[in-house]
């Protein structure tokens, strides 16, 4: 069959202009995404005394702002650190309630029986969203201390903040299995026990920072993905500014996030984002 050249040019010019019009368009969405970045609810952010001396409230908030965070629940050793960036900014931050006065009480605040009228005093004194981060692993979580901090929070409404393993959080959840709990880091915990906890409890939600290990290079590993995929109404992100240093490193652990966020279908991505964060801080705000 004889091939009639001005088919054939209308097909080539066709195929050119589609090609043309769709590069644009990629390119077009590509800059509206760098434009207008999805905002951020950061689960996981710490003012603790040591960062007071580096940062000024301003000068944190400045800081979590100017990388797309637009709320963050923040705990503090001591809580003053909280405070303080609470009142230069209240509509900003989301205040939580540690157990720890000082750094150092991580592995013995469970035994210290003191905690219990400080968290009270606390309670009375001021509004919060949640106890914690708290660290408690295994049969830590059923000290006498922990178990008092466990109804303290079903007394008062409040979400637990649990820096601990898949059996702590069984622990808790066998006291109280109304809890509400935001698993700092996930446990560290395979993605395998993360999945057989959030199937137990529709009210365990689970933050990712320092999982680095579910989206090395680029590539989110399978098993992780598929958790994401199918809880996505239950991850948040966080920065853990666990140290002066951390605050300096803000910008590079939000562009990890931020690629993590675009490998994951967009409205997986806006519910980690920040629509979780919204949904778990609706009862602090009288929503």
């Amino acid at each position: 069959m004889p091939i009639n050249k001005f088919a054939l040019f209308a097909v080539l010019l066709f195929s050119f202009l589609s090609s043309f019009i769709y590069f644009w368009a990629a390119r077009a969405a590509h800059a509206d995404n760098d434009a207008d970045p999805l905002p951020i609810f950061d689960a996981h952010i710490h003012y603790s005394h040591d960062a007071w001396e580096a940062f000024s409230p301003d000068d944190a908030i400045r800081r979590l702002r100017a990388v797309g965070v637009k709320r963050a629940m923040v705990s503090s050793s001591s809580d003053e650190g909280t405070r303080r960036l609470y009142q230069t900014d209240p509509t900003f931050v989301v205040p939580s309630l540690r157990p720890y006065r000082k750094r150092g009480e991580l592995d013995s605040w469970m035994h210290d029986e003191s905690v219990i009228p400080y968290i009270k005093e606390r309670l009375q004194k001021y509004r919060y969203a949640a106890i914690g981060e708290l660290h408690v692993d295994g049969e830590e979580a059923n000290t006498p201390v922990m178990r008092e901090v466990v109804r303290l929070a079903k007394q008062h409404g409040l979400m637990l903040h649990v820096h601990g393993d898949a059996q702590a959080i069984s622990f808790i959840f066998e006291q109280d299995p109304d809890a509400r709990i935001l698993w700092a880091h996930a446990g560290f915990e395979f993605a395998e026990t993360a999945r057989e906890l959030m199937v137990l409890h529709d009210n365990l939600w689970a933050d990712l920072s320092f999982r680095y290990d579910i989206f090395p290079n680029g590539t989110i590993m399978p098993e992780w993905e598929q958790l994401l995929l199918d809880h996505a109404d239950r991850f948040l992100l966080g920065i853990d500014t666990y140290t002066p240093q951390r605050w300096l490193q803000v910008n590079e652990v939000m562009q990890w996030q931020r690629e993590l966020l675009a490998a994951l279908p967009a409205d997986a991505a806006r519910k980690i984002a920040y629509e979780n964060g919204e949904r778990i801080t609706r009862q602090f705000d009288g929503k």
